[in-house]
């Protein structure tokens, strides 16, 4: 580290120490105040966005690197436990895989109290629409309780596109329904609920803004 010069030692004549010495001199840089994460805390979280926004992925990190015990639970996963007989909404929505969604739906929440009770935050991910009470918020705060605290993951369409192409499977779907989705997840905008834009973020700047995000929130007046 620098060392400034003592009181009474030469200096040559004409000499003068700048106010703040360049970047790389001293090793000191100004660092921007830290934003505090959650920390502790046992959080019921669920995380929205289209298909290709990258929810499973930042949601297992986030969980993954927290200093507490935290599982993941994907709406995904759930359902697709269904082998025989899956209902694929790709091949159209109807009774037989609303009727399967609304189980998955109940299972993660099922499984999420659980955690909760014993100690264990939890993080959900479903791409819940703002415009459609069958696959809505309410419906996850039923089955998970109130204070589950939601955040939305919107990229861009064109991340969006690029993400998805890159998946395979049933996951994988055609550009048209991926813009037909996230056009309609922008009416999230406006809801109230915090947006978080990960179009130029890697995973783990998504999972340390989603961190940030909820940190916020929980210390909210409200909350």
């Amino acid at each position: 580290m620098h060392q400034g010069v003592a009181g009474g030692g030469w200096e040559p004549p004409g000499s003068q120490y700048p106010a703040a010495a360049p970047h790389g001199a001293t090793g000191h840089v100004p660092l921007p105040p830290a934003v505090p994460g959650t920390g502790g805390a046992t959080l019921a979280v669920l995380l929205i966005g289209p298909a290709g926004a990258g929810k499973t992925t930042v949601a297992r990190h986030w969980a993954g690197t927290r200093p507490v015990p935290t599982a993941h639970v994907s709406l995904d996963d759930v359902r697709e436990w269904v082998c025989s007989g899956f209902a694929d909404p790709q091949a159209g929505w109807n009774d037989h895989s609303e009727a399967q969604y609304r189980l998955a739906r109940r299972t993660c929440g099922f499984a999420a109290r659980n955690f909760l009770a014993n100690g264990i935050s939890c993080i959900l991910d479903d791409a819940v629409f703002p415009d459609r009470p069958v696959v809505g918020l309410g419906g996850w705060k039923r089955h998970v309780g109130p204070a589950l605290l939601p955040v939305v993951l919107l990229p861009g369409l064109e991340i969006v596109l690029e993400r998805n192409a890159a998946r395979s499977g049933n996951r994988r779907l055609s550009d048209e329904e991926v813009a037909r989705i996230h056009g309609r997840m922008a009416g999230w905008y406006g809801s109230g609920l915090p947006i978080i834009d990960n179009s130029h973020l890697d995973v783990e700047g998504t999972a340390r803004a989603l961190d940030e995000t909820l940190a916020r929130v929980i210390s909210a007046p409200a909350h």
